[in-house]
């Protein structure tokens, strides 16, 4: 009885897989994202309510008008949650991942997963420097613009380690990034619409494409 002939197109197809399943790190989470969402979301309320507590009729608008005193006072908090946030975010970020490596069989912290870690890191830190230095110089307004683009550039960074969906979540939290610049006085919406509703879409989308 002959042999069925291989289809060409088909091996081909798997070559490719096996391809970028070698060279992309491909088990980052969806729900990764939705629970770093969430995470900022929760951030930009507490530093709302904290502000608002400190300038009653003006909330953010008054860190913006604030003395150079006022402003040094506030950095702790500031730092605080901004680290809080982050943490938070990467222990969730980094649980629903590892869950998912552990079902692809690919290990979380492989040559692809470190070289993933250092092309994020590498702007992050660069930025978040960046942003402490506008601040104390007193470019408040500047501070969420920068964090967005500098995110943006990060993800744009690593998005060759991993799914090309990251590609366009960076993309879009530069583009609000660059928006807030022009509007200085909505920094905190900006940071929930980037670090929080953009984590939750790109999250949902991704589960809703690779792991349901």
């Amino acid at each position: 009885m002959a042999q069925p002939t291989p289809d060409p197109l088909a091996q081909l197809t798997e070559i490719r897989a096996i391809m970028e399943r070698s060279s992309r790190f491909i088990s980052l989470s969806g729900l990764a994202g939705v629970g770093a969402g969430l995470v900022a979301l929760a951030g930009a309320g507490l530093g709302h309510w904290y502000l608002k507590g400190l300038y009653p009729n003006a909330g953010y608008l008054g860190l913006l008008e604030s003395s150079a005193q006022e402003r040094r006072a506030v950095l702790p908090f500031l730092l605080g949650l901004a680290g809080g946030i982050v943490v938070v975010a990467l222990l969730v970020a980094s649980f629903f991942t590892l869950r998912r490596a552990r079902r692809n069989g690919q290990p979380l912290w492989s040559a692809l997963g470190r070289r993933l870690a250092i092309s994020l890191a590498i702007p992050l830190v660069a930025g978040g420097l960046f942003c402490i230095a506008l601040y104390l110089e007193g470019a408040v307004a500047l501070v969420v613009p920068a964090m967005l683009i500098f995110y943006g550039l990060a993800l744009l960074n690593a998005s060759k380690y991993t799914l090309d969906e990251i590609r366009w979540l960076g993309l879009t939290v530069i583009g609000l990034g660059l928006v807030a610049l022009l509007i200085p006085g909505l920094g905190l919406l900006f940071f929930a619409l980037g670090f929080g509703l953009g984590h939750i879409g790109y999250g949902l989308l991704m589960y809703n494409r690779y792991e349901r």
